[in-house]
């Protein structure tokens, strides 16, 4: 798919401008809708700019926040995305829809989980790994031909099993926001805009993509 692709050098003005983004997409989507479902990814890079969002005017009463993927682990865990999730936003009154991934049966789980999902997320943010992976959507996984489920559980990646949006669900995204930072994820940001689907992340498709990033301008 095609992907608007915007790049800023300074890692603090780039968060901030994917944050004013998500902003402008919550205030557009809850006029238009009256609400605004928005799904975020793990890992370290989007925190610095969920802790910028919360210093923005959003329409937290009428947000909720998915998460598109999350480690098997224990509540409070530091390896769980919705520690540092719940930790950045702590001060706004926004829903957030944490995935059960503490539950016994996480098949199970992971339908239910599949459930509360909308029609339709008016945002979703993604990010990508050295090897390609996005979610956890990771090279060589048999998720990544899942087409009957929204939610389903890998195998263990980096020593951990996860619960994760499959690529049906991410195409209920009216508009993507990849947030891509560092230099080891360059190789795949550039297979990425190529439309490269050897690697999980060139496989997904949804509404529209906007790429944040902060790869210099050649």
């Amino acid at each position: 798919m095609r992907h608007e692709v915007e790049r800023i050098s300074d890692p603090l003005v780039l968060a901030r401008t994917a944050a004013a983004y998500i902003a402008e997409r919550a205030h557009h989507s809850v006029n238009a809708r009256g609400h605004f479902n928005f799904a975020v990814s793990g890992g370290r890079n989007p925190w610095t700019m969920f802790r910028e969002l919360a210093l923005l005017e959003v329409p937290w009463a009428s947000t909720t926040i998915f998460q598109v993927d999350e480690r098997v682990a224990p509540s409070g865990d530091p390896d769980r995305n919705l520690t540092y999730l719940t930790e950045s936003l702590s001060s706004v009154p926004a829903r957030i829809v944490a995935m059960p991934v503490e539950e016994g049966d996480l098949d199970l789980a992971a339908s239910n989980y599949a459930d509360e999902l909308p029609e339709l997320f008016d945002l979703v943010h993604l990010g990508i790994g050295p090897d390609g992976h996005t979610a956890s959507l990771v090279p060589d996984d048999p998720v990544l031909e899942v087409t009957d489920r929204l939610v389903a559980i890998t195998r263990p990646y980096q020593d951990r099993q996860r619960m994760t949006l499959t690529y049906p669900a991410l195409a209920r995204a009216d508009q993507l926001l990849w947030l891509i930072t560092g230099e080891e994820a360059r190789p795949a940001l550039a297979k990425l805009l190529a439309g490269d689907a050897s690697i999980p992340a060139g496989r997904v498709r949804a509404g529209a993509s906007i790429v944040m990033t902060d790869e210099p301008t050649h």
